[in-house]
């Protein structure tokens, strides 16, 4: 069997239909993909470690990374906001509303008629997460009450974006597969948006936002480790 008829018989056993009928097709073609023997993880790290590989990979990614304690993020938030010179700020309906207690910012709320070209008035946008993947710095957003809808973090050019540590932050894309609901919305975001021509010139703020501030929300204590973080078997 070629690569073909292997490519070809896995579009027809995905196609078949819901009574269970198999389409026709050689069996051969529905061989197994082979095993998928992922490592949960990449070594051991605490907690504290674990945050800390996440600020090394996000600031690599050219994301600006903060860190405070509960007590502090509302004055941070402001700061941020201030410094990115934002007057409107859009906000997920379920954002908790001490965060933007110390702001003097217009909070804009999400609505689902809001257009483009609104959302694109807008100066920042401020969300949680669901996930934060230490090991390729990606934080995942899926639509939970305090980070709204998608598109709202692909059209303003300025991003908060609150990570709440330990709880949020695991090691690696497994764990975050592994905690994530498949049914919900997701955006998997590794620094602002970035694209690059073909001599290597990159530009910013293509395709989502220019500036990515990453705040970093509690302690990080030694705890325990990754690898023990509910792998396989």
């Amino acid at each position: 069997m070629n690569g073909r008829e292997r490519v070809l018989g896995r579009v027809r056993r995905a196609l078949a239909d819901e009574r269970g009928k198999e389409p026709a097709a050689p069996p051969s073609a529905y061989a197994s993909t082979g095993p998928r023997d992922y490592l949960w993880t990449h070594g051991e790290r605490s907690e504290r470690e674990r945050t800390a590989l996440l600020a090394e990979h996000l600031t690599e990614y050219r994301a600006h990374v903060h860190r405070t304690d509960p007590d502090g993020l509302p004055e941070l938030i402001a700061r941020l906001l201030d410094a990115q010179g934002a007057r409107r700020v859009l906000v997920p309906a379920g954002l908790p509303p001490h965060w933007l207690s110390a702001a003097v910012q217009e909070p804009v709320p999400d609505r689902a008629e809001d257009t483009a070209a609104a959302l694109d008035r807008v100066d920042s946008v401020l969300t949680g997460c669901a996930l934060a993947i230490a090991e390729t710095g990606t934080l995942v957003l899926d639509g939970g009450p305090d980070q709204g809808r998608r598109r709202i973090t692909l059209v303003p050019d300025h991003h908060v974006c609150v990570v709440r540590v330990p709880d949020q932050v695991v090691c690696s894309v497994p764990q975050a597969v592994a905690r994530l609901d498949p049914t919900r919305p997701q955006t998997w975001i590794s620094g602002p948006s970035a694209t690059s021509d073909i001599e290597l010139d990159r530009v910013e703020g293509v395709h989502g936002p220019r500036t990515l501030d990453v705040v970093l929300v509690g302690s990080d204590g030694p705890g325990r480790a990754c690898a023990g973080d509910g792998g396989p078997g």
